[in-house]
């Protein structure tokens, strides 16, 4: 079983959203539905005709185009037989209009490296589109297409739904390239973590609704036809539907489209400050817990926004604003899809064992010490890694833990001795000919004075490693 991007080479894409400044300009909604089954034959002939016609409008179809120089077989070339060629690649997804000024959600993975994107909108007009913001994390991109004066559909972006498992929703989008397609179902779950890419701040809805290669970036709408969802992978062993669907909820979204209107080249998340671990049935145990419920709280950020909420180590979270949290990513999720200033209510199991509600306070992580990042040159068992200071915000951009910090991190490693010593991205150096290295500029010193004999000391995961070199 893998998970599967759902993305297919061709070029075509249906997408609807709204625009988050002025809903009036969507639709009306429609009356809120109630939460019971059908009783007459009547309800069962209720048709979804209405929401498909207030949310389609805004659904798009994106195509990508890129060419790739495909290199020829280096035994054929010794000889001046064939030459590098240049191939294009295309691929086709969904998207959904969210401001009717032409701005547009959809996947990362369907515009990613795209070096020509049209989107065609459900009338059949096509327009070039310019990609205003990509967010590999979230797997969201934003892109937006000039109309000129016309102001055109949108999907309303509900980020306060009171979705509920077992709600009705629709997923659009174009599967297989045949067109704008609708499909339905159920919420399964909500709050899944199950992300591909492993993101650890991932939190997404479960749907059984079919959502096919091609359906990437479509939108998932409830009955008031408001967008709940950005389509973005399944879980299959066919590579189709098998009714296990996930899609970015509308929370993230917005947050992404804000960014992106705003000037912004990266989503900034808000970060809780503390290091947590999801509650076992051991662990629930241990601490005198009926039932597995919440998140640990190991190690608390001095003076982040966990301990100025009163975080202790050792309390349980159990809420984020009255939302059951069940583990770390959906903790994470929480937390960083709010805006920064925003104040949450944490709901909390002490050490002790009575309750309490936090306020907490949505702070982006600070990005002390200052970012340096530098590719070490030189005769040296560095030479040709990149390293960084490690600092909560950087922490973020590259989803590792910030507790390892304050420090430094190798991020890559390129050709030189770097690559023979055996370093790896993730990294820690710890110390080099026994002085404690704290930030990149310790680093280059000891290396500026370095005599060819080296002791150099890492943490790679949780465990240290000395070893010694002589260049």
């Amino acid at each position: 079983m893998r998970a599967v991007r759902l993305l297919i080479p061709t070029l075509v894409l249906l997408a609807a959203c709204s625009d988050p400044a002025s809903r009036s300009e969507a639709q009306p909604a429609l009356a809120q539905p109630t939460r019971s089954p059908p009783e007459t034959a009547a309800d069962m002939k209720t048709s979804f005709a209405p929401v498909v016609k207030k949310a389609a409008p805004a659904v798009v179809n994106i195509s990508s185009r890129r060419v790739v120089r495909q290199q020829v077989d280096p035994f054929w070339e010794m000889f001046g037989l064939g030459a590098p060629r240049d191939r294009v690649e295309g691929s086709l997804g969904s998207g959904v209009i969210v401001r009717s000024d032409g701005v547009i959600v959809t996947n990362n993975h369907v515009v990613a490296g795209g070096q020509e994107i049209i989107v065609a909108l459900a009338d059949r007009r096509e327009f070039p589109a310019k990609l205003l913001l990509s967010d590999e994390r979230t797997d969201l991109a934003v892109l937006q297409i000039d109309t000129g004066e016309e102001r055109l559909p949108v999907l309303a972006i509900d980020d306060t739904s009171d979705a509920e498992v077992g709600d009705l929703v629709l997923a659009i989008g174009n599967p297989f390239g045949v067109g704008q397609t609708v499909t339905n179902g159920i919420i399964s779950a909500l709050n899944r973590t199950a992300d591909p890419s492993g993101d650890a701040a991932s939190s997404y809805i479960q749907t059984d609704a079919a959502i096919n290669p091609g359906n990437s970036g479509g939108a998932l709408v409830d009955m008031d036809g408001d967008l709940i969802g950005i389509n973005s992978f399944i879980v299959s062993r066919s590579g189709t539907s098998s009714g296990v669907g996930f899609a970015m909820p509308a929370a993230m979204v917005r947050r992404v489209v804000e960014t992106a209107v705003g000037g912004g080249q990266r989503v900034v998340r808000p970060w809780l400050g503390a290091r947590t671990q999801a509650v076992t049935a051991d662990i629930a145990r241990s601490i005198g817990m009926s039932a597995p419920r919440g998140v640990l709280v190991a190690d608390v950020w001095p003076n982040g926004p966990a301990a100025r909420a009163g975080l202790r180590q050792g309390d349980v979270i159990l809420t984020v604003d009255g939302q059951a949290i069940t583990d770390v990513g959906g903790l994470n999720f929480a937390v960083g899809a709010r805006r920064p200033g925003e104040s949450l209510r944490l709901g909390v199991r002490r050490e002790s064992g009575g309750e309490a509600t936090l306020t907490l306070r949505a702070e982006p992580p600070p990005a002390t010490p200052a970012r340096d990042e530098r590719t070490i040159t030189g005769r040296n068992p560095f030479s040709g890694a990149t390293v960084v200071n490690l600092s909560p915000a950087v922490a973020d951009e590259l989803g590792v833990d910030p507790f390892q910090g304050p420090g430094v991190m190798v991020v890559r490693v390129g050709r030189g001795f770097a690559m023979n010593a055996g370093l790896r991205p993730g990294d820690m150096v710890r110390s080099v000919n026994g002085r404690q290295i704290d930030s990149v500029r310790d680093l280059a010193a000891v290396l500026d004075a370095g005599s060819g004999a080296w002791q150099v000391t890492i943490q790679r995961n949780g465990q240290q490693i000395t070893a010694n070199f002589r260049l």
